[in-house]
């Protein structure tokens, strides 16, 4: 893995050095943590020792990943799944014998936070084959490129066929990547304030550039902006941009009931997980989380969204956005959005609510693990990439004999 990896897409731009001091404890710390037959028991500390607590175990299923950053299960295909490294390689795994094969290799940049660093099905893939790649692309200057692909149906000959959305990235970090598609069909992009320290062109709060926000697309349709998207401003026609005001969405989700709930990652203090609807602001760089953060006292606060979550730099230093579980592995998972911080391995659930406030959260755990990315099979169980490790683990019940 690279450092500045460690430093810069531990997702958060304070000084390298205390990053790289909080991943390398958290890396070699494992006294803490037993590991019987492949298996990852929690530990509780800080101040998730005063909270609800739910233990589970991380069980290792696929090792042997090279900077791994995503992982999405093949439509129709069982424990079939596809690990995007960020290098620009992905492979197709078979998580129940733990066999895989190079899938496809795209070429990419890898400076700073950029590379390989999304992957979405087409909600009817099984019938038409097509799935959607986000990368970023030297072309002169860099670009995040949104690329449409097709496979036959033995998920042979995975070849690309069209550009779907391109923008210019100015710096090298907060570039986002992930790539969703709604319940209505649209494929939903999410884009960083475009990187460097303190949002310098103000993107987060500008309707008119895509950065710093969730784009809304109709792959399907010869105009990729569909006429129900928000008008912003005195524009006169709808834009792609869905959603404002996010630093660097990294990782988001629907929710079985169509919620879009995204992990959104900080600056210098803290860490969000959001709900997101059309023409929502987040509030990135007026607020950091809830709090003000330019101006640092007294910020505008009308017409923003509040986060449902948000913890400080004591407890993580970069959020990983998860996934709802509805599957049945762990039962008292069932219908909790699960989520964690990349840096300090930390895992917790909770209930999204109808609409943005405050909740509270249920510890599962820590681990030492770089916390990169969360997996949801066709069952509806959860699993974690471990971007250090190269490695993915199913999220299993905890059993009775071990111990934190």
């Amino acid at each position: 893995m690279t450092s500045v990896w460690i430093a810069g897409l531990a997702m958060s731009s304070m000084a390298c050095r205390p990053i790289t001091r909080a991943v390398v404890k958290q890396l070699s710390d494992e006294r803490l943590y037993e590991r019987p037959s492949g298996m990852l028991a929690p530990a509780f500390t800080g101040a998730d020792v005063e909270r609800p607590q739910l233990e589970v175990a991380l069980q290792e299923v696929a090792t042997g990943f090279t900077q791994p950053v995503a992982l999405e299960f093949v439509p129709g295909a069982g424990p079939v799944a596809v690990v995007l490294e960020r290098t620009g390689t992905a492979w197709l795994v078979d998580l129940q014998t733990a066999t895989r094969t190079e899938w496809l290799t795209v070429d990419v940049a890898t400076d700073g936070e950029q590379g390989l660093l999304g992957l979405a099905f087409h909600p009817r893939f099984e019938r038409n084959g097509l799935f959607y790649l986000n990368y970023v692309k030297r072309t002169g200057r860099d670009h995040t490129v949104v690329e449409a692909w097709e496979v036959t149906r033995d998920l042979a000959q995975p070849r690309p066929i069209r550009t779907v959305y391109t923008v210019e990235q100015p710096y090298q970090n907060h570039n986002g990547g992930q790539l969703a598609f709604g319940p209505d069909g649209r494929l939903y992009v999410g884009l960083g304030d475009g990187g460097a320290r303190n949002d310098p062109h103000d993107n987060g709060q500008d309707a008119t550039t895509p950065l710093g926000s969730i784009l809304r697309l109709d792959v399907d349709a010869a105009d990729p902006i569909p006429l129900d998207n928000p008008v912003w401003g005195e524009a006169a026609h709808p834009s792609e941009v869905f959603a404002i005001g996010l630093r660097n969405p990294w990782r988001f989700t629907f929710t079985p009931t169509g919620a879009l709930v995204v992990g959104d990652v900080g600056q210098n203090d803290w860490e969000e997980i959001s709900l997101v609807t059309a023409g929502s602001n987040l509030g990135w760089r007026l607020r950091e989380g809830h709090a003000c953060f330019r101006p640092r006292e007294n910020c505008p606060t009308e017409g923003l969204t509040d986060p449902i979550h948000s913890y400080g730099h004591t407890e993580g230093l970069s959020v990983t956005g998860g996934h709802v579980a509805t599957g049945d592995r762990v039962p008292a998972l069932r219908d909790r959005y699960v989520f964690g911080d990349f840096v300090t391995g930390r895992i917790w659930a909770l209930t999204i609510p109808e609409e943005p406030r405050s909740v509270e959260v249920t510890a599962l755990g820590q681990w030492p693990l770089l916390l990169v990315s969360f997996g949801l099979d066709e069952a509806g169980d959860l699993y974690v990439v471990d971007y250090g490790r190269g490695a993915v683990h199913a999220i299993v019940p905890a059993t009775p004999e071990r111990t934190p």
